[in-house]
């Protein structure tokens, strides 16, 4: 089955960069700063690289302060039954369809966006926003973060907080001083794969994202395009140009590109998040 997995990954990898060539040869380096427009026959993905990075850390911005504290309750707080309780919780909200979160957000977080943009006097067109993408993310990947963070957490041995509480520190010194320390990389790993799948989040994001191209700051600490419709690379690649691109061979390579491009980011995060956890395991097993 490992074979046969690796097969098909290495083959769609292949696929993928072997499409993705004549974009990327026709733009070079324009490809990742220059802008996006099929009928001049321009393909940059310097909007939607910055849309992608922009809703994923908001996402994790917002996630990772409380599933850390969710992760904290349920390892150190509350009884081994009530943690299986939350745990079990958790992990069901994790399995919920992106559909559902994408039409939850439709129906309620937009429109709470809206009311919030009028009362912070924020002058936006459309509650479809980056900023939006991102709150609706966060709330997809903050079960994913807290269940792993949890397991990072319960993985240090109990020895080690019965000794930090023999030399008189309290259970709240001995998470933040101890604990938390020494499941740093566990918690890390939890971060980066919630990171993998806000970048790799196509209907939720698509739903409410806006999908406007070529929506750039004039400073990276303008707060401007993310209370604004934008795009990333996964509502591109989500939309209605996967069927215009049929019979334009060009058109049809860049969606390639930026395929193989989401790939290898997700893979990155992926792979280092794993790498992490197998450190993890290797220290507590030694």
């Amino acid at each position: 089955m490992s074979a046969v997995a690796f097969g098909a990954f290495a083959g769609a990898a292949v696929y993928l960069v072997a499409g993705s060539v004549p974009a990327l040869r026709h733009e070079g380096l324009k490809f990742f700063t220059g802008a996006w427009g099929y009928r001049q026959q321009e393909f940059g993905a310097a909007s939607m690289l910055y849309g992608s990075a922009v809703v994923a850390v908001i996402a994790l911005a917002l996630a990772i302060p409380v599933a850390l504290g969710t992760a904290v309750f349920t390892s150190e707080i509350c009884s081994r039954r009530l943690r299986m309780l939350f745990k079990v919780t958790v992990e069901l909200l994790a399995g919920i369809p992106s559909v559902v979160y994408g039409l939850l957000g439709v129906l309620f977080l937009r429109d709470w966006m809206g009311s919030a943009f009028e009362h912070l006097r924020v002058d936006a067109l459309s509650p479809d926003t980056l900023l939006t993408a991102g709150v609706l993310l966060a709330v997809m990947i903050l079960p994913t973060i807290a269940t792993l963070a949890d397991d990072a957490l319960h993985a240090v041995p109990p020895a080690v907080r019965e000794a930090a509480r023999g030399l008189g520190l309290t259970r709240g010194e001995s998470i933040v001083s101890i604990v938390l320390p020494r499941a740093a990389s566990g918690i890390v790993a939890a971060a980066l794969l919630g990171f993998g799948r806000a970048v790799g989040e196509t209907i939720a994001v698509f739903l409410v994202v806006g999908r406007a191209d070529n929506r750039l700051p004039h400073s990276l600490f303008s707060f401007g395009p993310v209370a604004d419709a934008g795009q990333t690379i996964t509502s591109k690649l989500g939309g209605s140009e996967t069927s215009i691109a049929v019979g334009d061979a060009l058109h049809t390579s860049a969606l390639f590109a930026l395929a193989l491009l989401l790939l290898i980011v997700v893979l990155g995060a992926t792979s280092a998040a794993e790498g992490l956890r197998a450190r993890v395991a290797e220290r507590e097993a030694a």
